[in-house]
């Protein structure tokens, strides 16, 4: 993300529920691949977590960037 959007989100996310649990659940998430990143090797199980993880975090982002460009546009 960009230094602007991640000043977006600190400054609206407190009073914008829905864009404070994306951008939780965001960080939530890349936490969670880094473990899994940092292993050597993964099972079929973790390969497949490790995929939907990345999945739901790419749909969360992307519900985040439509929230953000509201809000750039009122900054406008």
């Amino acid at each position: 993300m960009e230094q602007y959007e991640l000043e977006l989100i600190a400054r609206y996310g407190e009073n914008d529920p829905e864009l404070k649990a994306l951008w939780d659940e965001h960080i939530a998430f890349e936490k969670r691949l880094e473990k899994f990143e940092s292993k050597p090797f993964l099972t079929p199980a973790e390969e497949l977590e490790m995929k939907e993880l990345k999945k739901k975090k790419l749909a969360g982002k992307t519900r985040m960037q439509a929230i953000l460009e509201k809000y750039k546009a009122m900054e406008g």
